[in-house]
């Protein structure tokens, strides 16, 4: 199953996507939103607004928090970016890219992709023996990583 958001595939760039879906709601381009869009790519991961905030205040310490905010609303809305909540109370922001599930770790954060096809056939598999068309689907485990195991193992 593939995210139909993935834009690597396609000849737009995020900053096009992004332009064209700000100029159909009659929004502009601001220099801070180029910057915003631009950190939040070279950041990668599963950042949240304060940390992508900390990162840009780097560069220009005049934006602010709302501004961020909005940024990745419209990026969200826009498909570049989806928005996660992995049970700790944020919402994180990662690139759309093709389809991946997550593990989190309960103790440290520590959010690690993956992906598995024998997974993905089963969940398939699943959804037809009880009659559902997948249309998409977020999977995410919940539990210890190793380093973290290993530290309450030996407490």
């Amino acid at each position: 199953m593939r995210d139909q958001t993935n834009h690597s595939e396609s000849a737009e760039t995020p900053e096009r996507v992004l332009a064209r879906y700000m100029s159909e709601r009659g929004l502009k381009s601001t220099r801070q939103r180029s910057l915003v869009l631009s950190t939040f790519f070279h950041a990668g991961g599963h950042l949240n607004v304060e940390e992508l905030l900390a990162r840009i205040r780097e560069v220009d310490p005049k934006v602010s928090a709302a501004t961020v905010y909005r940024t990745m609303k419209l990026l969200t809305e826009s498909g570049i970016a989806h928005a996660r909540h992995f049970g700790d109370g944020q919402t994180r922001f990662e690139i759309a890219s093709e389809h991946h599930d997550h593990l989190i770790c309960t103790s440290c954060g520590t959010i690690v992709e993956f992906e598995d096809d024998k997974i993905e056939a089963l969940q398939l598999e699943v959804a037809r023996r009880h009659g559902f068309t997948v249309t998409d689907h977020k999977m995410e485990l919940y539990g210890r990583c190793g380093a973290c195991a290993e530290k309450a193992r030996s407490a």
